[in-house]
């Protein structure tokens, strides 16, 4: 399947737009990704987020506005995105217009999102409720913020656990295969080959 990519927001957040063969499917939803899907003329019919944190669910009350797109997530995303006092209870000043998410999504070995057989992984640490999307026909997981090139997500933000982060890659995504591409939600693409063999927070 064939994937775009955006990178948005004062945090450089990315999101991935996946040709699925029912229609689009937008993972996450960063500053500015309403107005590059209108742009390049994309309609996505479904918006899966990979956890809640506010740069990557910025635009998703105007994308579904502007596209009429089901809106899935993780229970634990839900207080997140439909709360606007979330955040500045941790001391955030910040805010996004609240939204209710459509579906939820758990843990499942396969699971069709508008065609597309893709397997959910939770991988929390980063944050509560943290999923990777992963189709093995196409040796491609949607990390999120988990796994970056040489990185990991945050552990000290609110709510946030490094121990369990680190676990989480070594039993849940180093298993997928080194051959697997990593799209993440901040930096380069990489590998969970190179990540195992070199990434010095999980090696």
């Amino acid at each position: 399947m064939k994937y775009e990519t955006f990178c948005g927001g004062i945090f450089e957040t990315n999101c991935y737009l996946l040709h699925a063969p029912e229609g689009c499917i937008l993972f996450d939803a960063p500053d500015g990704a309403c107005q590059w899907l209108e742009s390049r003329g994309f309609e996505p019919k479904m918006l899966l987020l990979t956890h809640g944190h506010i740069d990557h669910v910025q635009d998703l009350a105007k994308i579904k506005r502007q596209f009429h797109c089901s809106i899935g997530c993780h229970p634990e995303t839900a207080p997140m995105i439909s709360d606007p006092e979330f955040f500045r209870n941790f001391g955030f000043e910040l805010e996004i217009e609240p939204i209710e998410p459509d579906f939820f999504i758990k843990a499942t070995p396969g699971r069709d999102f508008l065609g597309a057989e893709i397997q959910v992984l939770e991988v929390p640490g980063h944050c509560p409720g943290s999923l990777c999307f992963f189709s093995r026909p196409e040796k491609l997981l949607i990390g999120g913020d988990v796994l970056f090139a040489g990185g990991v997500g945050r552990w000290d933000l609110p709510m946030g656990d490094g121990e369990l982060l680190f676990e989480g890659i070594r039993t849940k995504l180093f298993p997928l295969g080194d051959d697997i591409t990593v799209l993440p939600g901040h930096g380069p693409f990489t590998t969970i080959g190179q990540e195992r063999r070199t990434n010095p927070f999980v090696r």
